[in-house]
């Protein structure tokens, strides 16, 4: 396959680079000559380069390790390394596991932290691998699922890191590392359990001054991916007034990916809620999986909305009215004793 088509494949695989800088002392003298890894980089420090799967013979057409495999299976793979600069570069390839971040972003574990589940799994026959200037090195790797390994969806990634070096503003030589990954996404055969929660909804009410103009509900809404199976779907929101009469309702909002044990918080700004005493909040999560939808989900909340202004003025009014009341009874009795009092006086 030629090499430009297979690194416009390889662009749709990259992972978002994830750096890493460790602070060296600063050289009393001119700094020594760089590792060639270091030396592939320009004047910037940015170093080029690109990883996607592969096979023996090179670009399969794949965007990601896609596998579907029993517990104690093996399999031998190969990962395509390709250095696009002018300069031999010097990588570190291993796997490692994948996470989602709070918000919602599929992430892999920082370089300094082991893998534990299928990153744990992946073995290269060694870890540096030099890759001439303008060439792909494809570079095999062994995938051995544990026997007991749980059933259902586990992620991470292949990564080729480079070290490079730089010099800060205030002279301090910094050793960065940049890494690039291919996504591995591997399902255990066995049982599949597929469900989310939603685990909280929290409403704030900004009531307002002019209660026909209405206020602002703040609702935010925690989902966790409790399956052992990647889901997605999207979420609505429902508010209502006293004896459920509909204020509002939000257009769905589209969750990401949830990797097992995943959590993303949503959160909703709806304008112009009248202030009705009590609010309640509905969410209804709509929930899939790669293969099926889910039952609904649903959970609420409530808040308190008092209309303030309409309650002043009912108050003021009801003080009114009840001093005029106790004004007018007071005085016919006040009347009568003095008409009494004056015949009295007469006699």
């Amino acid at each position: 396959m030629p090499l430009p088509t297979a690194l416009s494949r390889a662009s749709v695989a990259l992972a978002a680079a994830l750096l890493t800088a460790a602070t060296l002392p600063a050289p009393a003298d001119a700094a020594p000559a760089p590792s060639p890894s270091v030396d592939a980089t320009d004047r910037t420090g940015a170093a080029r380069w690109a990883v996607q799967p592969s096979s023996a013979k090179g670009p399969t057409g794949r965007n990601y390790f896609i596998y579907d495999l029993a517990p104690g299976s093996t399999l031998t793979d190969h990962v395509g390394i390709t250095n696009l600069g002018d300069r031999p570069l010097t990588f570190d390839v291993y796997g490692t596991d994948a996470y989602t971040t709070a918000d919602g972003a599929f992430a892999l574990l920082p370089a300094d932290q082991p893998a534990t589940d299928v990153g744990s799994w992946i073995r290269f026959e060694r870890r540096a691998w030099t890759v001439p200037p303008g060439e792909r090195v494809d570079i095999p790797f062994r995938l051995a699922v544990p026997a007991d390994a749980t059933p259902g969806d586990h992620a991470g990634g292949v990564i080729g890191a480079v070290a490079r070096a730089r010099t800060t503003a205030d002279g301090q030589r910094v050793l960065v590392d940049q890494r690039l990954a291919a996504r591995v996404h591997l399902r255990v055969t066995g049982p599949v359990r597929p469900a989310v929660t939603v685990e909280s909804v929290d409403l704030s009410y900004d009531n307002p001054i002019d209660p026909f103009a209405g206020g602002d509900l703040v609702v935010r809404y925690r989902v966790r991916n409790t399956g052992n199976v990647r889901v997605t779907g999207s979420g609505t929101v429902r508010v209502a007034g006293p004896f459920g009469w509909e204020q509002a309702r939000t257009s769905p909002t589209d969750l990401p990916e949830l990797l097992p044990g995943g959590t993303f918080t949503v959160t909703e700004r709806i304008t112009g809620v009248p202030p009705l005493l009590r609010l309640t909040a509905e969410v209804d999560l709509a929930a899939t999986t790669t293969d099926t939808a889910l039952p609904p989900v649903l959970r609420s909340a409530g808040v308190w909305a008092p209309p303030w202004v309409p309650l002043a003025l009912l108050a003021v009014a009801g003080c009114w009215g009840g001093l005029r009341w106790w004004r007018r009874r007071r005085a016919p009795g006040d009347g009568g004793r003095a008409t009494v009092d004056a015949g009295r006086a007469t006699a």
